[in-house]
């Protein structure tokens, strides 16, 4: 056989006929695509009218640069300034110690929750306008459950002053401004604001999963690099809550913060308040000194050049004390290498250098002035530490009287007037481009797993000439939709009751063919097959009949599906006398003739099912039958069961000169196709050619094959 396709396509072409079947693919599915989209958009807008409005409060606070509060405050005129740090006081803001402190004081361990219809209850009230209730609870204890689970209990408000109370185990009334303590709980309900009736879901939480909570609500942000400005943010659906909650929050963040800065000029404080008794007795000693040894040498009085080195060695001391100060602060930020370091490193080797030549003219002196400078020296000493450490602890009396810390509330906590979620218009947007996408994959993925026969080319291309490509009857679909008739299109003899139809049309052309088609053949008999059931080898079968009958020409339609068989029915027919009790020689063949009045052929039916078709088949009286209404018919045609299914068309092919496959379009597959082929080449049987039927007109095929030649209809216009 050759393939009446010589002319393949390019590629360039193919995939232009790949685009063009994607674009058809789309435009056929196209109610599909609609109706998904569609419900994805109406979902989205019913989640945009139902879901709980979540709001925002915002507030804003300054972190100032911290001042030092060591003893040595002028540290700061050999560093370089820092800069606020924003990074250690948004994880302060964010720790347990400030979040725990807002739970203790407003009570977030207790979770109230008026109780709605699930999922839509509380869209619904809040769209009908109805006012959500609510109540205060001061105290609350619930025992922890065996589930593990945070402990629940249901309040019901009886009305403005009772209430009642339900929990496992548990049911008891109350009062409203009562503590109520029974079954191991303590409640105290200070008010209520609900319609009687209203339900309230009450939970204890544990001070953690509190805080947690918390912390996935509330957020830290910095406004910008080093500009020491955060700002604090919390969401919730109750904008008073929130606004409450984040007061509460920078409020005790700068509590927190001036207690921090009070508590370490406190520790300052207390380190001087050790060591000025300390100072003042060596002063004290060291005077006490120095006025023993002027009494002992009757008052012994410097010299104008021994005064001059005194006071010399006393500022040397001094700043040799001042840079033991400044090493050990230094020597914590920055290495020996660092020039900082180094520059202080000289500046006290240069100080000690001054002090061994002050010591040298010291050594030149009277011994007896020596002993005078240096106890004067001790005395003076003495004296500029003492004073120093006395303005300090006045310096630190005040800073810790007057301790404002470094924090300071630009904005107080207010809350958006508008909820920022839900995004109406996104959700809808976002949902409608969901559903078109989720429509469109949909389609695809049916594509990608379809495998049935799409075209009369894919037959041609395996060397199976298609007789006929006949389309499926839109008449015939609307009419038994409009009827609701449960009946296969089969049941109809769709030649007599449109004959207008393409589907007739199409099945004329194959008369035609096989006009032509059987010339050569061994006998006038045809019989036509499938591989899979629900091909339409009946319809097909039946309406070939009663096209040919039309023609003047004798037709005989015989019903060999000995087993599902249902013509009978068709034409108003029983199953008595058919085709199986000819063969099981229980009636004759004048017996089970019947004529189709419409159709203007005659059949036979099934008969009785018999348990043994095949044998039957296979029996000698079938091939008689057949030689003898072949000798008094134009043209036999017999219907027999799918050659997959059962043998029984490889049996009956043996006797009939034509043999044609009915494959149903998209359903049947081209390997299925190629079994069935074998399968009767394997039993010495032809096939002449296929029959592709139920070929639906849609734009993929228009847009890739370009099958659309059935794409017309006859009108009578009158």
């Amino acid at each position: 056989m050759t393939s009446v396709m010589n002319n393949k396509p390019s590629p360039v072409d193919s995939d232009d006929i790949d685009l063009g079947r994607l674009i058809g693919e789309l435009i056929d599915h196209r109610k599909l695509i609609v109706a998904i989209t569609t419900g994805f958009t109406v979902i989205a807008v019913f989640y945009a009218l139902l879901a709980t409005p979540i709001y925002q409060a915002n507030a804003l606070v300054q972190v100032e640069q911290k001042q030092g509060n060591t003893i040595l405050s002028n540290l700061s005129q050999i560093l370089p300034d820092s800069q606020p740090q924003s990074a250690p006081e948004i994880t302060l803001l964010q720790s347990r110690m400030i979040l725990g402190k807002t739970v203790d004081d407003l009570g977030l361990q207790t979770q109230i929750k008026q109780k709605f219809f699930p999922v839509i209850g509380r869209g619904l009230a809040r769209i009908m306008g109805n006012k959500l209730g609510a109540i205060e609870v001061k105290d609350l204890y619930l025992p922890d459950n065996k589930s593990g689970e945070n402990p629940e209990v249901i309040l019901t408000v009886i009305d403005k002053d009772n209430y009642s109370i339900e929990a496992d185990g548990f049911d008891f009334n109350a009062k409203v401004g009562e503590l109520v303590e029974k079954n191991g709980m303590s409640i105290l309900v200070t008010a209520i604001e609900a319609e009687p009736g209203s339900k309230f879901s009450i939970n204890y939480l544990t001070r953690l999963k509190a805080m947690n909570m918390l912390q996935n609500s509330f957020g830290v942000a910095d406004q910008g690099k080093d500009t020491g400005m955060l700002t604090l943010t919390m969401t919730g659906d109750n904008p008073q809550q929130i606004t409450k909650i984040l007061d509460s929050i920078s409020q005790n963040y700068l509590a927190q913060n001036v207690e921090r800065q009070a508590a370490q000029d406190a520790k300052s404080l207390d380190f001087l308040n050790q060591q000025l008794p300390k100072v003042r007795n060596d002063l004290d000693q060291a005077e006490d000194k120095l006025n023993a040894y002027r009494k002992q040498r009757d008052s012994v009085d410097l010299t104008m050049e021994a005064k001059s080195v005194l006071d010399q060695i006393v500022n040397v001391d001094n700043q040799l004390n001042e840079i033991t100060f400044r090493e050990a602060e230094i020597s914590q930020l920055y290495t020996k290498e660092h020039p900082t370091y180094k520059a202080l490193m000289e500046k006290r080797q240069t100080l000690q250098n001054e002090k061994t030549k002050l010591n040298k003219k010291v050594s030149s002196m009277p011994s007896t002035q020596q002993e005078v400078l240096r106890l004067s020296r001790d005395v003076e000493s003495g004296r500029a530490v003492y004073l120093q450490l006395l303005n300090r602890q006045q310096e630190l009396n005040i800073a810790k009287s007057s301790a404002i810390g470094n924090v300071r509330i630009i904005d107080n906590a207010v809350s958006e007037p508008k909820p920022i979620k839900p995004n109406k218009p996104l959700i809808v947007v976002v949902g409608f481009i969901f559903g078109l996408l989720f429509s469109v994959g949909m389609v695809l993925l049916r594509i990608l797993l379809r495998r049935g026969i799409e075209s009369p080319e894919q037959l041609e291309e395996m060397g199976i000439n298609v007789y006929a490509s006949v389309p499926v009857s839109e008449w015939l679909s609307k009419n038994l939709a409009k009827n609701k008739i449960n009946r296969k299109e089969s049941d109809i003899l769709l030649a007599v009751e449109n004959p207008a139809d393409l589907a007739v049309e199409a099945i004329r052309g194959l008369r035609t063919s096989l006009h032509f088609a059987m010339m050569e053949a061994k006998n006038n008999i045809l019989m036509i097959s499938g591989a899979s059931p629900n091909a339409g080898k009946t319809f097909i079968s039946t309406n070939l009949a009663a096209t040919i009958a039309l023609t003047g020409k004798k037709v005989l339609f015989i019903d060999a599906d000995l087993r599902k068989g249902y013509v009978h029915k068709m034409f108003g027919g029983n199953n008595e006398h058919g085709l199986s009790d000819i063969l099981s020689g229980q009636t004759t063949l004048d017996n089970s003739l019947k004529h189709v009045k419409e159709g203007g052929f005659d059949y036979i039916g099934r008969g009785a099912v018999p348990p043994n078709p095949a044998e039957l088949l296979m029996h000698p009286r079938f091939e008689t039958l057949l030689k003898k209404v072949s000798n008094e018919y134009d043209l036999v045609i017999i219907d027999t069961p799918p050659i997959l299914a059962v043998t029984d068309a490889a049996i009956i092919g043996r006797y009939a000169g034509t043999t044609l496959l009915v494959a149903r379009f998209e359903i049947n597959t081209p390997k299925e196709l190629m079994v069935s082929v074998k399968r009767f080449e394997q039993s010495g049987i032809t096939i002449k050619g296929c029959i592709l039927n139920g070929i639906v007109k849609k734009a993929s095929s228009y847009y890739g094959y370009g099958y659309s030649h059935y794409g017309y209809s006859y009108e009578d216009k009158k």
